[in-house]
Formats: C-alpha cells, sequence, structure tokens
C-alpha cells in the first residue's frame, strides 16, 4: 500500500510539474511562433505591395486578382527613363543640345527583373504570391482592389490581409491567439493579423507592421 501510494505521488508530481512547465513555456513558444511566422508572412506580402504599385504606374489602377498580378509581374514589361549622356560633360551636353534632342531615352524592361532590386524572384516565387507561407498552400492572402473618392478626386485603392488564424496554430495555441485578436481589436484597434492597404481610403499602400 505505502508503495502504491508513493508511485501516485510521483504521478501526482510529475503530472503538476508538466502542467507548470506548460504554462510557462507555452506563452515562449507562442511568442516564437508569432515572431517567426509573421516574419515570413510580412516578406511575401511586401513583394505583393510592390507588385500592386507597379501595376498602378502602368495601368492607373491596382488588381484584385492573384491571376492577373501574377501575370503582370512574369509576362508584362514597364517602360522607364534614363539619361543618354553625363550632364557634367559639357561636350557631349553641347552635342546634344545641337542635335535637339532631350537628354533622356526610354527603354522597356521586364517587370520581374526590374521591380523587386535587389532581391531576386524566380517565376516560381512570383506564382506563390496568392499563398501564405507556412500553410503548405492552403490558405491564401485575402486581395480588395478599387476606388474611393476623396475631396473630389478618384483614386485607386488596394488591400491585402492575412489574418492571424490562417498562419498561426489554432491547436496547439488555440487561447493565446484568441487572446491576441482580442488584444489587437479591442484594447489596439488594429488588425488582427498582417495587412497593407485599406479598402475604406488611400492610405498609400501602408503596412500595419511598419
Amino acid at each position: 500500500m505505502k508503495k502504491l501510494i508513493q508511485i501516485i505521488l510521483a504521478v501526482v508530481i510529475v503530472g503538476l510539474v508538466y502542467i507548470i512547465y506548460d504554462q510557462i513555456s507555452t506563452p515562449i513558444r507562442f511568442e516564437q511562433e508569432l515572431k517567426d511566422k509573421k516574419a515570413l508572412v510580412i516578406d511575401r506580402i511586401k513583394d505583393i505591395r510592390t507588385a500592386e504599385r507597379a501595376f498602378r504606374t502602368k495601368y492607373q489602377r491596382f488588381t484584385g486578382s492573384f491571376d492577373t498580378l501574377v501575370s503582370f509581374v512574369l509576362n508584362d514589361s514597364l517602360v522607364l527613363e534614363r539619361k543618354i549622356v553625363d550632364e557634367d560633360d559639357s561636350v557631349a551636353m553641347a552635342m546634344l543640345k545641337k542635335s535637339g534632342r532631350k537628354n533622356v531615352e526610354q527603354f522597356t524592361v521586364a517587370v520581374i527583373d526590374t521591380i523587386f532590386s535587389p532581391k531576386k524572384l524566380t517565376a516560381a516565387d512570383v506564382e506563390q504570391f496568392r499563398f501564405i507561407p507556412g500553410t503548405d498552400d492552403k490558405a491564401q492572402f485575402i486581395l480588395e482592389a478599387g476606388f474611393t473618392t476623396a475631396s473630389g478626386v478618384t483614386v485607386p485603392i488596394v488591400e491585402c490581409r492575412a489574418p492571424y488564424k490562417l498562419f498561426l496554430d489554432t491547436v496547439a495555441f488555440r487561447q493565446d491567439i484568441i487572446n491576441l485578436i482580442d488584444d489587437e481589436v479591442n484594447n489596439f484597434n488594429r488588425y488582427p493579423g498582417v495587412k497593407f492597404g485599406s479598402m475604406d481610403a488611400a492610405n498609400n499602400e501602408a503596412g500595419n507592421w511598419e
């Protein structure tokens, strides 16, 4: 009987130690998960924003379609400008002026080769734009675009977002995520996730991580 009681006490002690350890370690592990996964999401959503801004430069609007955005990056081009001669070169400038030409020329470059510089993206990277990192391609960013009127001027707007509940582990950290979302929404009046832009007003495609 005494031995049985000792065994039961040992099991209880081990159980209590595990509970205490779990209560201490879970918030630490959650903070690390949040930091790591959020960094991946931000890295990709920045690329999406870069692509959207380039799309607007060429077409004077944003797109709410990843198919359109991906096709633009992979298949379209931009017309850029560069100086023909060094403006400090007086001889070259004089000859250029004599010819009646302006010191600028246009050239065409593939979208994927220029807008992400110095970062280099492959076609495969661009094809992954729609998927939220760390979700095994099961969860997608929410992308919307349209127009709004401010001070009588119509301007294009865009919003791309990834809710926390789509890229954090809702099984291992269920309560932590509930608390995080409640804190963001009710205490800080912030979007519970990662996003840039707004469908309510033009905000220069600001990211909520900035």
